[in-house]
């Protein structure tokens, strides 16, 4: 028994570190396969702290009769442990490090206050566009709204520099989600109803009760703010909570690569684990392009799942686009900021003189979050 608070003291402080560690971004847990544990820690915590707390409880009062010495140890220990459960559950949690906005405030171009060059996460539905500044979604991870008068879920993990909208309906009802933390680099969210755990970079849940449900992803895409606006001059922009000012990217670098930081930061070499693709899902066909060949030749012809494609980067150097070619005899170079070919233009838009191109879902991310979560992709 005298053994029993010690015991109980040590298996609380282990479990609470274990309890973050391995959802979190620490040394060595997010190239292992402990999702399945963390969830399991996760699901049982309150069997285990009350476990440990039951032996701490009945060692205490064996450990009291052992004089002044020993109180004073108990006493230390127990602060300490109760120290390291606060600042586990409630400082390094990941949705009270990065915190859901108070209010989602929209505005026109008239009244936007977010700089032009920003990149935006841009989604149209019924002829309504609105865009979300990577500057605050970036950091919120997540944010609730609506378009057209259908409910979205925009998503963001500057880690794997996936930018994602989804559907967030589950059997018809709106599902609310919390960020519980991260796999494999890649954010992780927790929908309140059945507390499974779903992955941001395909919307898909990965344990839990809904383990193989996919949220319906919506097309968006990743462009300035100001090549947005030339697309979509009446959209609304999110602008930022003023309750999270300083929490906000004040610079560019993360958005124009030039971070060198360990989780977010980029290499600016072509196929390394932090460089730049872009990645394109065709007919269960998926294919990652260099940013940095794209940068040069500006558009790539390709033929991906049996369909010819083009890959455009706009003359920002930041705003890109995919479309399906009306033939693989078709090739586009880029212009004047427009695809151009045979003497014909045609907008970033899709729109040209002979119809419109269907556009395709292309997402700029690190090469090692495409390849993690595309396994069966290839390289351009």
């Amino acid at each position: 028994m005298r053994y029993g608070v010690l015991i109980g003291l040590v298996a609380l402080g282990v479990f609470e570190a274990a309890n973050v560690w391995f959802i979190m971004p620490l040394p060595g847990a997010q190239r292992m396969r402990s999702l399945e544990l963390a969830y399991q820690l996760h699901t049982w915590r309150w069997v285990v702290r009350g476990l440990a707390v039951a032996f701490v409880v009945v060692g205490a009062r064996s450990a009291w009769r052992h004089g002044r010495v020993a109180r004073v140890a108990m006493g230390l220990g127990v602060l300490a442990v109760a120290a390291m459960a606060y600042a586990f559950n409630f400082v390094m949690a990941a949705d009270a490090m990065f915190k859901q906005p108070t209010v989602v405030v929209m505005a026109g171009a008239a009244e936007n206050r977010v700089e032009m060059d920003r990149l935006v996460a841009g989604i149209e539905v019924d002829g309504e566009a609105r865009a979300y500044p990577l500057q605050f979604i970036g950091y919120h991870h997540q944010v609730r709204d609506s378009v057209a008068g259908r409910e979205i879920l925009v998503t963001y993990c500057t880690v794997c520099r996936t930018g994602r909208v989804f559907d967030p309906r589950l059997a018809g009802q709106v599902e609310h989600f919390r960020l519980v933390g991260m796999d494999h680099f890649n954010a992780m969210l927790e929908d309140e109803t059945t507390g499974s755990w779903w992955r941001q970079a395909n919307g898909e849940a990965v344990t839990g009760p809904l383990r193989g449900t996919t949220l319906e992803e919506l097309p968006s895409r990743q462009v300035t703010l100001r090549q947005w606006l030339a697309l979509h001059p009446t959209s609304r922009i999110m602008q930022g909570d003023p309750a999270f000012t300083a929490e906000y990217a004040q610079d560019f670098a993360f958005e124009r690569g030039t971070s060198r930081s360990r989780l977010t930061g980029t290499d600016p070499r072509s196929w390394e684990e932090k460089s730049w693709v872009v990645g394109i899902r065709v007919g269960g066909a998926t294919r990652a392009y260099d940013w940095n060949r794209l940068l040069r030749e500006r558009a790539i012809n390709d033929t991906l799942g049996g369909r010819p494609i083009v890959v455009a980067v706009a003359a920002d150097s930041a705003s890109f686009f995919a479309f399906v070619r009306p033939d693989t005899a078709t090739r586009y170079s880029v212009a004047d900021d427009s695809l151009r070919t045979r003497g014909s233009t045609v907008a970033f838009n899709g729109r040209g003189p002979t119809g419109t191109l269907e556009s395709l879902v292309a997402s700029q991310e690190f090469w090692h979050s495409w390849r993690t979560f595309n396994p069966g992709t290839t390289r351009h």
